[in-house]
């Protein structure tokens, strides 16, 4: 088996089994509720605390892969999110899970970014795409699987001994990294081939970051991300509960429709990484390969979303749903190849600016969306605005330059550097 291929693998399982983590609480609200003694604008402001420390520890989780590797960034987040985990199973009530989901967004706030650095090293840019679809797509097999996991673990013994489990799970992924994995791809016994496509070598960031040129260069894209970041953590957070109490299903079926919901996302992550590659293939052209393709995808998304205002019959609601959520994922590969095209020298910092984007939106859209259903008991309002940050993110995508990439300090001749960098 090809080294290349099993840090692919060891990326995926980690990107499923932090998937699987946070729709575990989603899929568990519903009895933690009810045992805890949470309202809905409670259970939103547990959701929430995530993506508090989540968003802070973006650019410096980035800043800290970048430096020091991916290998010991991925290493200690393992350890904290293993231990934050198991330590889930074991609250009181709103205060101890608000502590241990925000300790729990520290152990995950840099790890797409640091894996983001590792598929740079690893991977060439034509097959960037791809990776970072499949990668993605195991995030939303994670999300298809956790409901009636939780559910079969739920009926056998409670959902606290879900979150112990998943902790264990953790803890066998992150000593399999420590053990498999290494920063520099050249220092590996590789094949010729392997060899041959390997990207140019990018070496530990001992220079300062260009703050400013990097800033301004990936803005669109992180503002794009937030409004992707909008309505996926509804789905994340609120899609079990959603069927559970809007559609007064019990448990085992509201995990089979939120099931159903997120396989769209697994075809979706991959399928919209293998159109976006084979667009740039194509037309050699990164602007239509990745920033035409999000644009399409959201609008496509709107349009699937729309609908679900409209419906009353479940099954019409879920496939509506469904499509929705799978053009929506078919945005995340392109949008993440994107921030490591522009600045392949600062790839983890690059990815962690741009995710920002989508932990800021996971503060605020699942803590609103508690409040709206408190408010008005409504349980589609809350995607009013999910229509609004779909088009909006659709827009953006013209500001969106992959092309011009980001020129490091040190490349540029003394004269120069005072000017702008793009």
């Amino acid at each position: 088996m090809r080294k290349s291929n099993v840090v692919l693998a060891l990326l995926c399982a980690m990107t499923f089994i932090l998937y699987v983590d946070r729709v575990n609480l989603s899929t568990a609200a519903g009895l933690m509720q009810g045992e805890l003694g949470l309202t809905n604008t409670q259970l939103g402001v547990a959701f929430s605390a995530f993506g508090y420390s989540y968003a802070a520890f973006q650019i410096i989780g980035g800043q800290i892969s970048d430096r020091f590797g991916p290998r010991i960034t991925l290493t200690l987040c393992a350890l904290i999110w293993t231990i934050t985990t198991i330590a889930t199973g074991f609250v009181g009530g709103l205060a101890s899970l608000f502590v241990v989901r925000l300790l729990l967004g520290i152990g995950e706030g840099a790890t797409l970014p640091a894996a983001a650095g590792a598929l740079t090293a690893w991977f060439p840019q034509v097959r960037r795409g791809w990776v970072q679809g499949i990668t993605h797509s195991f995030a939303r097999l994670g999300n298809a699987l956790t409901p009636p996991l939780v559910a079969g673990i739920v009926a056998y013994s409670s959902w606290r001994a879900s979150f112990v489990i998943i902790g264990f799970a953790s803890a066998i992924w992150m000593v399999a990294w420590l053990l498999l994995f290494r920063d520099d791809p050249r220092g590996e016994k590789l094949d010729e081939e392997e060899l041959r496509h390997l990207p140019p070598p990018v070496p530990p960031v001992s220079r300062p970051v260009p703050w400013g040129p990097l800033l301004t260069r990936l803005a669109p894209t992180t503002l794009t991300y937030f409004c992707y970041g909008w309505t996926g953590w509804l789905y994340f957070t609120w899609l079990p509960t959603f069927f559970l109490h809007g559609y007064h299903l019990n448990l085992k079926n509201s995990a089979l429709f939120s099931s159903g919901v997120f396989l769209g996302g697994v075809v979706g992550d991959t399928l919209g990484g293998v159109i976006s590659d084979q667009v740039l293939k194509r037309t050699g052209n990164p602007t239509t390969g990745r920033s035409r393709v999000i644009m399409v995808c959201m609008l496509l998304s709107f349009a699937s979303l729309a609908p679900v205002l409209l419906v009353q019959n479940l099954v019409i609601m879920a496939i509506f749903l469904s499509f929705a959520f799978m053009f929506l994922e078919m945005t995340v590969a392109p949008l993440w190849a994107v921030s490591g095209e522009i600045a392949p020298d600062y790839a983890a910092t690059a990815g962690g600016y741009m995710n920002m984007g989508a932990a800021v939106a996971g503060i605020v859209s699942p803590m609103l969306f508690g409040v709206i259903i408190d408010w008005t008991g409504n349980w589609t309002a809350p995607f009013y605005g999910s229509l609004v940050l779909l088009l909006a993110g659709a827009g953006l995508t013209f500001w969106i330059r992959p092309e011009q990439k980001l020129i490091p300090l040190a490349y540029l001749p003394t004269s120069s550097r005072s000017a702008p960098v793009t």
